[in-house]
């Protein structure tokens, strides 16, 4: 079947500059595309890269949809090459729309809230916190990690003494971005361990991506010395990283971010067939992007674990 195609890109800056490992993040950029059928049916879809987390460029992108024709077929979608995940994302996103063949309940999936760096967190969390959100992911490795653990310590004393009132538990994610180095890595799981034998309320869920991609064996080391589990993110960014950590024995958390993975319909594959942990999470993309990735969630998450997609209130509408 062919399909009439158009694309527009797009620019969204942050409320807050993100600050991460990998430096800080201004403005978001994607693409927004849209393929109509023959009865004039529309399916959406978004391209939305993070080349510094593996993915294609923007320019790339931009590049890739310049020369299709405005009429493309399905076999031209499914034959976007592997180096342009994102592009397989968008493309196959908007083919779904069109074309749905599952049902999808986006209504059982709990959400992770995304807080802030720095001693902004000790405040921040209570206002995510009254939002709903019972998971919170803060942000590591970015300054001093004596600073870091000491707000850590604050943070867990804060949201104690919270919970104490109101019978609740929260979960807490720690994200390195894989800027810590072992022995950093080794201080946060002994902090981690600590308060997870001796907090009721609090769950330390995981530590994740303490070090960076080509530290897979140095991080199966720490996943058999503490017992807080880790998760790596940014060494499963595409379906060949993904199927390399899982033979090389990863068994604890995979996360998972749809928008720069590539191919859904590859990804579904391997997640059904192998019955990963998993976690999904966004990549700061629009509302577009976000449902076709939540879709992918509500279908393959097996365990429960909230899915990283509360970040909507760190981007200007």
């Amino acid at each position: 079947m062919n399909y009439q195609f158009q694309f527009k890109s797009y620019q969204r800056p942050f409320k807050t500059p993100l600050k991460t490992a990998h430096g800080i993040w201004n403005i978001r950029e994607g693409i927004i595309l849209n393929l109509t059928d023959e009865q004039g049916n529309i399916g959406w879809g978004e391209i939305a890269p993070l080349s510094w987390f593996g993915s294609e460029t923007l320019e790339d992108a931009i590049a890739f949809c310049q020369q299709l024709p405005c009429l493309i077929s399905t076999e031209t979608i499914f034959t976007i090459p592997d180096n342009l995940p994102t592009c397989q994302f968008g493309f196959e996103s908007a083919l779904i729309e069109l074309n749905p063949n599952s049902l999808f309940d986006l209504a059982k999936l709990q959400y992770s809230g995304l807080l802030p760096t720095g001693e902004t967190v000790l405040t921040t969390w209570k206002t995510l916190f009254q939002q709903g959100y019972q998971t919170l992911k803060w942000k590591i490795g970015v300054d001093d990690i004596t600073e870091e653990i000491n707000i850590f310590q604050q943070l867990i004393n804060s949201i104690t003494e919270t919970l104490e009132t109101v019978f609740l538990k929260i979960r807490l994610r720690l994200d390195a971005n894989g800027g810590l180095t072992f022995e950093q890595a080794q201080k946060w799981l002994e902090t981690c361990d600590l308060i997870n034998i001796h907090q009721d309320l609090i769950e330390i869920e995981f530590l994740e991506q303490p070090l960076s991609i080509d530290q897979l064996e140095l991080m199966l080391e720490l996943c058999d010395r503490y017992s807080t589990p880790l998760a790596l993110d940014e060494s499963v960014a595409n379906l060949e990283q993904l199927n390399y950590c899982y033979q090389q024995g990863w068994s604890d958390i995979f996360v998972i971010k749809p928008a720069i993975f590539g191919s859904p319909k590859k990804l579904k594959n391997f997640c059904q067939n192998n019955k990963i942990d998993t976690v999904f999470s966004s990549v700061f993309e629009t509302e577009i992007g976000q449902n076709s990735a939540l879709k992918i969630a509500s279908e393959l998450l097996l365990y429960d674990r909230a899915v990283g997609f509360g970040i909507n209130h760190w981007l200007v509408s």
